[in-house]
């Protein structure tokens, strides 16, 4: 992971506040999700081999980035708006699927979630696994896995995310939702997916919202050792 000097994290504390300001001109209201944003060292996150120069003009713009193993860190706007339509209460248990570089992760430790995340890349499962407690993030369970399974140990879950593309609904993803609790995921198998809310509103029952096109990595079966 890259480390910086401190005139750099300065720098990248005006860069934050920036981004922080252009997620509010695009419609983030929430001051949760927004402070997390501002509080996160999004640039530590990035895989070893992204180029400095790189990191200094695009950590904090709005755009997906690689982090090795074939995958992005997602636009801010995507991690905000998706944390935004969870409503995280503090306390919530959330399961993640797609753990990635840990950015989200840290994004719903910050809003006070108990957080439990898989990720099917052994070596993003490794990266992730060290470097989430190095920058005080002690307190997510994140496991090796595949997604579309779930963690049904720890269901009933008050929030899910998913923060890759799926084809459909996973089943197992929906029976691990507690009653009255949210689901957010992309969903789709073109060039962008429509991100999907859903309530659980019975043992069988969901309401549904489709809310616009977004573009993901997709969401594969299976572990990747």
């Amino acid at each position: 992971m890259l480390q910086v000097s401190r005139e750099e994290e300065y720098l990248f504390m005006g860069k934050r506040r920036r981004l922080v300001e252009q997620l509010k001109g695009k419609g983030i209201t929430d001051q949760k999700v927004l402070s997390a944003i501002e509080k996160i060292p999004r640039h530590l996150f990035f895989d070893d081999s992204t180029a400095r120069p790189a990191l200094l003009d695009h950590a904090y713009s709005d755009k997906a980035l690689p982090i090795g193993a074939g995958q992005t860190i997602s636009h801010p706007y995507t991690v905000a708006y998706q944390s935004e339509l969870l409503a995280i209460t503090a306390g919530e248990k959330v399961l993640e699927i797609g753990t990635g570089c840990g950015y989200q992760t840290a994004v719903l430790c910050e809003l006070g979630a108990k957080v439990f995340s898989i990720e099917r890349q052994r070596s993003l499962y490794e990266k992730s696994r060290q470097f989430l407690p190095m920058i005080g993030y002690r307190s997510p369970k994140l496991m090796f896995g595949d997604g579309y399974k779930g963690w049904p140990l720890y269901a009933p879950f008050d929030k899910i995310i998913v923060t890759a593309a799926a084809p459909y609904l996973p089943e197992d993803l929906l029976r691990q939702l507690k009653v009255g609790g949210i689901m957010v995921i992309p969903i789709g198998e073109g060039e962008t997916q429509q991100m999907t809310w859903l309530k659980r509103t019975g043992e069988t029952a969901f309401d549904r919202k489709v809310l616009g096109g977004f573009k993901f990595v997709p969401m594969l079966q299976d572990k990747q050792h």
